[in-house]
């Protein structure tokens, strides 16, 4: 049995992996998500990484995986863990040495131009859900203070040594297909794998995304 331990992005929460959990579960696994304290101006980087820790325990044959802006805290995990493996879902994949505030122009993200919050993140999302997760995280958000972890520079000196997965959601408005393949390239050398789905992969594909987790497993 592998164990999942799933880091939210940017503006997201714990819930945002309820389906795929769900999913993962049913197919024998456990899963570990965990809401960042994203709320505490005072918490950094490393905070957000033994939040994580902290959930996963004395589990072992953990796979890491990170959504968007938690690229930043998943390889922090890694280190902590010795984690099996690492998956970054659509997510940022940073420096050392570079702030999340800083990622943005440093890694060239080129934006698609949409504002509306459901046609960035949650097209392929169905709309009901999409009105429940928004809404949810939306009440976390309220209270959300990231100043210390936004200014924070990525403390790692390299790459944790982990095998390292990337997952590109081949619709995603928010992070696009040719920006994500060539920062992929760019930052981890590696060759990326691709699937149908937004930004928001994990409430509108749950049940592919499990299985493509579930080959990937180290």
């Amino acid at each position: 049995m592998t164990t999942f331990a799933f880091i939210h992005g940017g503006g997201g929460s714990a819930f945002d992996w309820h389906l795929l959990e769900a999913e993962l579960r049913g197919r024998g696994h456990d899963t570990v998500a965990v809401d960042l304290p994203v709320s505490d101006p005072q918490a950094g980087l490393w905070d957000y990484a033994d939040a994580v820790v902290r959930a996963v325990g004395e589990r072992r044959d953990l796979v890491v995986v990170a959504h968007s802006g938690g690229g930043f805290v998943a390889p922090l995990v890694c280190a902590r863990t010795g984690a099996a493996a690492l998956v970054l879902l659509t997510a940022m994949i940073p420096s050392p040495g570079e702030t999340p505030n800083e990622w943005w122009e440093r890694s060239g993200y080129s934006s698609s131009g949409i504002d509306d919050e459901y046609e960035l993140y949650m097209h392929d999302v169905p709309r009901e859900l999409a009105e429940r997760v928004m809404a949810h995280d939306g009440a976390l958000a309220a209270n959300m203070n990231m100043d210390r972890a936004s200014r924070e520079p990525w403390p790692l000196d390299a790459w944790p040594d982990v095998p390292t997965r990337y997952l590109l959601c081949r619709d995603d408005r928010c992070f696009v297909p040719d920006f994500v393949r060539r920062h992929v390239k760019e930052r981890l050398g590696i060759v990326l794998d691709e699937m149908p789905g937004g930004h928001m992969a994990m409430l509108s594909r749950p049940g592919e995304l499990a299985d493509r987790l579930v080959r990937i497993l180290p």
